[in-house]
């Protein structure tokens, strides 16, 4: 378990958050399959819904905004900056692009949306009051976020040059992926596309959340009205499956123990 109240440090994945077309819908999904205790944020935050796990912010759930109910909805992996402009900046001078400028979230932070130099999307959040994730690596929780692209090289490259990345390179037989490391601790992964992964599907941060047992959960995410993207199967990391809720998002499920 991973307990934490004050801001991660910069580059860290900090939260994760969902935009979908009924979030009452995702919130009945969600809730029960991960032990969410949800608490609406009221009009002035759009409705916007953070779930709990033992009181403390673990993802959250949102409307679309309006003028973006055509885009897919995704879950989103936010990384964290000490300076969200400053960070901009970087992300431009690295050849990425970004989707929403930096702006405040009132008192809570400030943010900004961008795509990598390989088209991956993804946040930043400088911490104001809410810090970000605030407990981790237990059942119902944000346990890893990897960046999954075309151009391997390329993103190490960018996510590098924006936040000092290092990594430790676990690629072979036509397999590439590295762990990426902040301050020497690992926070996630950047990992190579299967070529066997359809053209259409575009560079995308994957979400994993954190189960007790992923074979109960996947029944029961179909059980709800989910669907499986890709059968449980072990992993030196844990049994894991791909996914997606209700709505069509995708998402991973990853066994956890009891004492993690």
């Amino acid at each position: 378990m991973t307990i934490r109240d004050t801001p991660w440090p910069e580059g860290t994945p900090c939260w994760v958050d969902v935009m979908v077309p009924d979030p009452k819908r995702a919130a009945d999904f969600y809730g029960p399959l991960l032990g969410w205790n949800l608490i609406d944020q009221g009009g002035e935050y759009g409705g916007y819904l953070i779930a709990q796990v033992e009181g403390r912010g673990a993802a959250a759930i949102g409307p679309k905004p309006p003028g973006m109910e055509e885009m897919p909805s995704v879950w989103t992996t936010y990384l964290a900056t000490d300076d969200a402009d400053a960070t901009a900046q970087k992300i431009t001078a690295a050849g990425g692009r970004l989707l929403m400028p930096p702006g405040d979230v009132g008192p809570a932070g400030r943010m900004a949306m961008a795509f990598d130099s390989t088209g991956a999307a993804f946040g930043i959040w400088q911490a104001g009051r809410t810090t970000g994730i605030q407990i981790a690596n237990v059942a119902g929780t944000l346990v890893w976020n990897e960046c999954m692209t075309r151009d391997f090289e390329a993103a190490k490259a960018f996510y590098s040059s924006v936040f000092g990345y290092e990594y430790d390179d676990m690629s072979g037989g036509g397999f590439q992926y590295a762990t990426a490391k902040v301050n020497g601790n690992i926070i996630g992964g950047i990992g190579g596309l299967p070529a066997e992964v359809p053209a259409e599907v575009p560079a995308h941060w994957n979400t994993y959340f954190g189960v007790k047992d992923t074979d109960a959960a996947v029944a029961k995410i179909g059980q709800q009205g989910g669907s499986v993207l890709r059968a449980p199967q072990d992993s030196p990391y844990g049994r894991m499956a791909q996914v997606a809720d209700d709505q069509g998002v995708p998402f991973n499920v990853i066994s956890v123990s009891a004492d993690s």
